[in-house]
């Protein structure tokens, strides 16, 4: 089903706030956060960052929008890419502040020339969440493709930086999550159907080791694990891992990305995945307002999202 403009603006600006809220308490453990639970917008932190401000995340996530503005075109998005790592485009604060190692090995050889279907990273330790972290435009973009071609669009979007199939498989996961999201209105039946979908799929393309490391999501109800066995790092895995958990085990927005962001770790990355799934499903009006007046360059996002929904959302 086509997302709604409603459901569109909710996703992109449920990642945006769910990583602002986790920016100033990233790298910090677990057990810092049960003995001070975030609960709102905060700065200063990890970055020194004023409160609202987001990182590469959201970055990465407004410059992907942008390209996709103009049809889904690989090369113009890695070249958004390195005006970002280049230029800061779609910064806070025309700075970038926050990179991951993969990511940037990634944009220099973009930089430098060689293609976006040669630029990423492939090795089984280069399988941070830098690619997951922006995916959510693709799966605005997907409706009425057929099923190879919206994996292969996936594909390609994740490879620009990341091109390890286990970081692509996360991607495609998150997306056909998304999709089934925006076919109904009960999150434990949209997953029962993206396992259902996914899961042939991806056996056929994964050896039996590597499809071991998406068992718990597709053979499992990940939503029944205990916090505990819940990882937050930075391992593209974990990180859809803990955003689907913390999504289906809450009722609302704020409680899904302040549940994401208190499990430690990553917790930008966790708040703005975990916030672009909550974000599509409770619809922009359930993030509260408060958090979004306070984040830097509002109008011009708004302005590029609105641009964004108009063109893909019903």
């Amino acid at each position: 089903m086509r997302a709604t403009k409603d459901q569109i603006k909710g996703g992109l600006w449920g990642v945006i706030v769910g990583d602002a809220l986790g920016v100033p308490v990233e790298f910090e453990p677990r057990l810092e956060r049960k003995e001070h639970p975030i609960t709102g917008m905060v700065g200063n932190g990890t970055y020194g960052q004023k409160a609202g401000t987001w990182s590469d995340d959201s970055s990465l996530t407004l410059c992907t929008v942008d390209s996709l503005l103009g049809g889904f075109d690989i090369d113009d998005m890695g070249q958004k890419f390195v005006r970002w790592y280049k230029e800061a485009l779609w910064t806070p604060y025309d700075e970038v502040f926050d990179i991951g190692t993969t990511t940037s090995r990634a944009l220099e050889k973009l930089a430098s020339g060689v293609p976006p279907t040669q630029s990423g990273v492939d090795d089984q330790w280069s399988n941070g969440n830098g690619s997951l972290m922006r995916i959510l435009p693709v799966a605005f973009t997907l409706h009425g493709l057929e099923e190879q071609e919206k994996f292969e669009r996936v594909r390609l979007a994740s490879s620009i930086t990341h091109a390890h199939y286990r970081a692509i498989i996360s991607c495609y996961i998150y997306v056909k999550y998304v999709e089934k999201l925006l076919e109904t209105a009960n999150k434990a039946q949209a997953y029962i159907e993206m396992q259902m979908q996914v899961r042939d799929l991806i056996r056929q393309k994964l050896t039996e080791e590597e499809y071991q490391s998406f068992a718990r999501i597709l053979d499992d109800d990940i939503s029944t694990f205990a916090e505990s066995e819940i990882s937050s790092s930075g391992y593209v895995v974990y990180t859809l891992e803990a955003a689907l958990w913390s999504f289906m085990t809450t009722n609302s927005y704020e409680e899904a990305v302040l549940t994401a962001v208190n499990l430690g770790e990553d917790t930008d990355t966790t708040g703005a995945v975990t916030g672009g799934l909550a974000g599509t499903f409770y619809g922009l009006g359930a993030i509260p307002q408060q958090w979004l007046i306070i984040l830097p360059k509002r109008r011009e996002i708004e302005n590029l999202i609105n641009r964004f929904a108009e063109k893909y959302g019903q």
